[in-house]
């Protein structure tokens, strides 16, 4: 979609806007689903990056203790406990810029993938940066989905982050693409952006060529320590306004409700989700941040009438359009930072 386009929709008043959202949402999903999503840093704090938002850049005196990657076995016994409660994706996460094929650390994220993508849920890594070897890699180890959110607009991004440029994010997603992967990307309300950079990130985002097979919308979680810890919380009408765009520009996508979540309200919540948001992380912590317990989400979950969305580990990416080149195809072809 076009920015104009964009802009046209998020202006319509709100309950056409959210209307609009629920039926395209409607034609594409069966309405009464939603993802389970478990995340889990598998290697925490010490990155070398300065994302102004997050907890876990060594540049911030946020304390977070400096954690080395977790052991095998303790990643699959919590791949097995969210498995057992529900979740049909597990996540992993790792605090760093990126991975080096031929390393032992990228070694051993594939014997964990391995491992991980047996247990019949899809499996979804965000390692940083990846080379295009580095993403066949993952592919082949059994990665359902790489996640490498955009953050916020090209405009605003040197603002939050200077170690690495917006081209190094879609030069990543592009590599995955190409690799054959689902690309998880989407982006972060709260880091003092305006309405038109939500508008343009988006405007990227939805013309990826495949679209995401999915789009997490978080909401700033403030962290002590971080330079952008005094900033003030996303409007939840704000925020299903976004939800019901991205439904609108990307209906194919799962749109998952992500961080920010313990500061909504069931009612909140509740908008968002008619709104088009169709998946959530699932479980009590979300990297550094709280999330809601288990118990409290599938309490809501069934006051609400939603059930969960079967896994599909044998998922493939979505099919691009033939009529024009894979992308972001503003993406330079230079080798990745990292690599």
């Amino acid at each position: 979609m076009t920015y104009a386009e964009l802009h046209r929709l998020y202006n319509l008043p709100f309950f056409e806007l959210l209307k609009q959202g629920r039926a395209v949402h409607e034609e594409n999903w069966a309405h009464a689903e939603v993802q389970l999503c478990t995340l889990l840093s598998i290697k925490t704090g010490g990155c070398s990056e300065d994302c102004s938002y997050c907890a876990q850049s060594a540049r911030y005196n946020s304390g977070i203790e400096v954690e080395r990657l977790m052991a095998k076995d303790d990643i699959m016994e919590r791949a097995r406990a969210a498995r057992d409660t529900g979740s049909t994706r597990f996540c992993m996460g790792a605090a760093w810029r990126g991975v080096r094929g031929g390393t032992q650390r990228f070694e051993q994220v594939l014997d964990i993938v391995r491992d991980v993508s047996q247990l019949g849920m899809e499996v979804c890594v965000t390692l940083g940066e990846l080379g295009p070897e580095e993403a066949v890699a993952l592919k082949e180890a059994g990665v359902t989905a790489y996640n490498h959110n955009l953050d916020t607009s090209p405009e605003h991004y040197p603002n939050i982050v200077t170690t690495h440029t917006y081209d190094d994010r879609l030069r990543t997603i592009s590599n995955v693409q190409k690799a054959g992967m689902s690309v998880c990307c989407g982006g972060i309300l709260g880091l003092g952006e305006t309405i038109e950079d939500r508008l343009k990130m988006l405007e990227v985002i939805s013309n990826f060529n495949p679209q995401p097979e999915s789009v997490p919308i978080n909401s700033l979680m403030p962290m002590p320590g971080t330079p952008l810890s005094e900033n003030a919380q996303v409007d939840p009408l704000d925020l299903a306004r976004m939800i019901a765009v991205t439904r609108i520009a990307i209906p194919k996508a799962k749109v998952r409700l992500s961080a920010g979540r313990p500061r909504l309200s069931d009612e909140a919540q509740a908008l968002c989700f008619f709104a088009g948001a169709n998946s959530i992380f699932y479980g009590a912590k979300l990297l550094p941040a709280k999330n809601p317990a288990v118990e409290k989400d599938q309490a809501l979950l069934a006051k609400l009438g939603l059930s969960t969305l079967a896994p599909n580990p044998g998922l493939e990416s979505p099919s691009a359009c033939s009529d024009r080149p894979l992308s972001p195809a503003t993406a330079s072809e230079e080798k990745c930072g990292c690599c």
